[in-house]
C-alpha cells in the first residue's frame, strides 16, 4: 500500500474528481481532499492512497508537475505520520510559528513539523542586580 502527497489543488478539486484522475494509474484505495475544519473549504492538498506502490509510482511519475483542473500539481510520496520518533510541533504552519490547532495541535504530529511555537512566544523577564 502506497501513498501519495498531492500539493496545488485547484480550491475547486474534491474527493471524486481526485479520484477519478488518478485511476488512470491503478485501483485507488482512498482519495481525499483536506478541507479547513472551521470554514469546510479546501486548503489546496490531497491524498491518495492505492494498494500497490507501482501504481503510486506509475502516478507520481506521470502526474508530478502537470495541470491537473487548472493548476500544476505537486505529486510526492506522503510521509508515513504513524510510529514513534521525537514529537513534532503540530498545524499547518510548520517550522516555529503557525497554526497549532486543527491536525495536530500542540501535542504535535500534523501536516507540519518541528518548532510548534505558535504566534506568541512567551514573555521573557530579566532581572538585574544595581
Amino acid at each position: 500500500m502506497s501513498k501519495l502527497f498531492i500539493g496545488g489543488l485547484a480550491w475547486h478539486t474534491d474527493d471524486q474528481a481526485l479520484r477519478q484522475k488518478f485511476e488512470e494509474f491503478g485501483q485507488v484505495e482512498e482519495a481525499v481532499v483536506v478541507k479547513d475544519r472551521d470554514t469546510g473549504r479546501s486548503r489546496g492538498f490531497g491524498f491518495v492512497r492505492y494498494a500497490q506502490d507501482t501504481e503510486a509510482d506509475a502516478a507520481m511519475q506521470a502526474m508530478n508537475n502537470e495541470e491537473f483542473d487548472g493548476r500544476r500539481i505537486r505529486v510526492d510520496k506522503a510521509s508515513d505520520r504513524a510510529g514513534g520518533g521525537a514529537p513534532r510541533g503540530g498545524g499547518y504552519g510548520g517550522g516555529g510559528g503557525g497554526y497549532r490547532g486543527g491536525y495536530g495541535g500542540q501535542q504535535g504530529g500534523g501536516y507540519g513539523g518541528g518548532g510548534g511555537r505558535g504566534k506568541h512566544p512567551l514573555p521573557i523577564t530579566i532581572s538585574v542586580k544595581i
